[in-house]
């Protein structure tokens, strides 16, 4: 490029000198001009400067050229190495296009013409999946039987499961006023204020509640069969005491079998919790919503009855349940004073196996249950029935009642015998809050007839002048709350009622002995308005025991009171110290305080007796269990 510059330059040169000098021949010479020059006035160039300052100015253009030259030139070798490019990309792409044909030709050999073979390695790949989900399947079912086989949960024997469970406790219970019973109080019971009992207090500890079970199930084409026993301690024999060996007999709470079948239908029979009492889940046995209590008699306006029953179940959904229930009866003592004579019950046969210190009513039939319930993710609900069937045998030539004039004659002459039906409604609703964590109940049976059914045993029925029963209305009530606040922390709070209305009638007798109800109408019946109740708060003197042993305390004298409603009010916690595969060690404490009403008599107002006497009663109750793994 240099070169050719050169060249150039040299070309110009020579062209502009021969110039020059053709411009000098041709041209004649100039006259002499003769000019006044200043002084101050420039040179003018010279012919040469004049010949260099134009080839300067050719130069700087031809500089400008070969500027422009370069950058053709590099635009061209760019042009060429872009092409060069685009033809290697080209014979890629050439040979790429060669190989995908060879790639298809063998491809085509390989599944022919119709897709046979794809087929084929579909179906393989299918099956190959399937036999993998299935031995991840059996690799989980094989880790799981692995763990169980560690830590199992039932005890296999000759084809069916066994589960043992239960619980080994150690239990006080420390009353205000002495009721003369361990961890299950007899609300009826409390003593008034005045008396000895009520004077007293009591402190009581035992390990009776512990308690035992065991669980057996297998299965047939059809149907899940199962069995079920549990047992505790809270019962008394005639030799049982707190002396020295604390020897008490086993009791049975529960016994029973049944068949789930495939279909829906659940069919129970023996010894269970009640038809009537609350469910968590369903109508499932063993899914009961007992209440947190220490206390064995639970709380008051619980409904529950642990007694022979059979029943029939059908699950309808995962949300609704139907069943009905056949279930033992039992008429609680007639409640009320200046009754008829009537009987309705005897003492139990020894040689029939029943216990001789107790009492058995005659019963006509068995009570009848009918129940539903129905579930969400965030609650159950239940709606039930009971009817109940009752009767007596009358004897209308009996004696008076106490306090009147007697009769000339008393015999069994013209006995016969009444009967009466009873029953009544009732309805659970447990909600579920904050994951579970959270249970607020509500329960209420009303009826005719139904004190059995309720924790606090208020009477079912009393007696008309004329021998025939009369059933006394009234019903239970209970709220709960239950927070299970963390896995090791429950903490529960109840409180219930019970109600029995008062039924009384005249006798045609009036009161002939001296005392405040003298010369008042003897009214025969439950809660009379003239039932002598001055000494409801008085002490009297102890009697000798029947047991042995010296004195015992004596209940008040001329205290008719019958009872109109007990309340309680319970709260308490349980800790679980551990819970996992070795099972549960747990401490709780429970604070109840009860409350006895009674129905309205005759008292001694000025001497401080008031005419509806009252009782109450502080209990504290305290447990450590220890619970088979589940």
């Amino acid at each position: 490029m240099n070169r050719f510059r050169q060249m150039v330059a040299g070309v110009v040169l020579a062209t502009c000198v021969v110039a020059q000098a053709q411009s000098g021949t041709d041209q004649p010479p100039a006259k002499p001009v003769r000019t006044k020059v200043a002084k101050t006035k420039a040179k003018a160039p010279t012919q040469e400067e004049i010949l260099l300052e134009q080839l300067n100015e050719k130069f700087q253009k031809l500089d400008q050229v070969n500027s422009k030259l370069n950058d053709l030139e590099q635009k061209y070798e760019a042009l060429q190495q872009r092409m060069a490019a685009r033809d290697a990309e080209l014979e890629q792409a050439r040979k790429d296009a060669a190989d995908a044909k060879q790639k298809l030709e063998a491809t085509q050999a390989i599944i022919g013409t119709d897709g046979s073979t794809v087929t084929t390695l579909q179906g393989d790949v299918a099956t190959l999946k399937t036999t993998s989900s299935s031995l991840s399947t059996q690799v989980q079912a094989s880790q799981e039987e692995t763990k169980k086989l560690e830590n199992p949960d039932t005890i296999r024997f000759m084809g069916i499961g066994l589960k043992p469970g239960g619980f080994l406790a150690a239990e006080t219970v420390d009353r205000q006023r002495g009721i003369g019973g361990d961890v299950n109080t007899q609300f009826t019971g409390i003593p008034f204020a005045g008396t000895t009992a009520g004077e007293l207090s009591e402190f009581n500890a035992s390990g009776r509640q512990s308690r035992i079970s065991l669980l057996a199930e297998g299965k047939i084409p059809a149907a899940t069969l199962r069995g079920y026993f549990e047992a505790d301690f809270l019962s008394a024999g005639t030799t049982s005491n707190d002396n020295q060996s604390n020897s008490y007999p086993l009791r049975l709470r529960q016994a029973w079998a049944q068949a789930e079948l495939n279909n829906g239908w659940i069919l129970t029979g023996g010894q269970m919790w009640s038809l009537a009492t609350e469910y968590r889940h369903g109508l499932e046995n063993n899914s009961e919503a007992i209440p947190l209590t220490i206390d064995s008699q639970y709380n008051v306006g619980f409904t529950w009855e642990r007694q022979y029953g059979f029943r029939v179940v059908k699950r309808i959904s995962n949300k609704f349940w139907i069943g009905g229930a056949v279930e033992e009866s039992q008429t609680l003592n007639i409640g009320g004073h200046n009754l008829p004579t009537i009987a309705y019950q005897q003492t139990g046969n020894g040689g029939g196996l029943y216990n001789s210190t107790a009492n058995y009513s005659f019963n006509e039939a068995p009570d009848l249950i009918a129940k539903a319930a129905y579930e969400t993710n965030w609650g159950h609900f239940e709606l039930f029935g009971i009817s109940r069937f009752f009767r007596d045998r009358v004897f209308p030539n009996g004696p008076a009642p106490a306090g009147a004039a007697q009769p000339v004659t008393t015999s069994a002459l013209g006995a016969y015998t009444t009967k009466a039906d009873g029953g009544g409604v009732g309805a659970n609703a447990r909600v579920w809050l904050f994951a579970k964590k959270l249970e607020i109940d509500g329960h209420i049976l009303a009826g005719n007839g139904l004190g059995r059914y309720s924790s606090a045993q208020l009477p079912d029925a009393t007696a008309h002048p004329d021998g025939s029963l009369e059933l006394l209305t009234g019903g239970s009530a209970l709220g709960s709350v239950e927070w299970h606040a963390t896995p090791r922390l429950d903490l529960y709070g109840y409180y219930g009622g019970e109600y029995a209305k008062r039924a009384w009638y005249n006798t045609g007798y009036t009161v002939t002995t001296a005392g405040p109800t003298l010369g008042q109408p003897i009214l025969g019946g439950y809660g009379a308005p003239t039932n002598n109740v001055a000494g409801c708060y008085v002490e009297v003197l102890p009697v000798a025991s029947p047991n042995g042993g010296g004195n015992v305390a004596s209940g008040p004298s001329n205290c008719n009171a019958d009872n109109r409603n007990i309340q309680e009010g319970t709260f308490g916690y349980w800790f679980r110290f551990y819970r996992g595969t070795r099972g549960t060690l747990q401490q709780g404490i429970q604070y109840s305080y009860a409350e006895r009403r009674t129905w309205q008599g005759i008292g001694n107002p000025a001497a401080g007796l008031t005419n509806s006497p009252k009782a109450i009663d502080n209990m504290w109750f305290t447990s450590i269990r220890y619970y088979l793994p589940k």
